[in-house]
């Protein structure tokens, strides 16, 4: 068991294609994601544009221990990287 398992947030809607790619890639990889759907949600969607000033999906967060940082853009590769770089040494 891994301490330095990254936590994943995925932000997405039901019949997005690029979302189904993302859901995907994490299933294949066996890591473990929390699915905010946002379809017939406008709140989350008011989230997304308080957070990062956009209202599509998918969004993904990367992190852990509160910081976390954000794909607004299916990039597979990008993510994959996030996965795989060890987490920051606490200060």
């Amino acid at each position: 068991m891994s301490s330095t398992s990254k936590k994943v947030v995925l932000w997405s809607k039901t019949g997005c294609h690029f979302c189904g790619e993302v859901k995907a890639f994490l299933t294949a990889r066996n890591q473990p994601f929390e699915n905010i759907e946002v379809q017939g949600n406008d709140v989350l969607r008011d989230v997304l544009e308080a957070k990062y000033g956009i209202r599509h999906v998918p969004v993904i967060e990367v992190g852990g221990d509160g910081k976390y940082e954000a794909l607004l853009e299916p990039d597979l590769e990008k993510l994959a990287k996030l996965l795989t770089q060890p987490d920051e040494a606490a200060v």
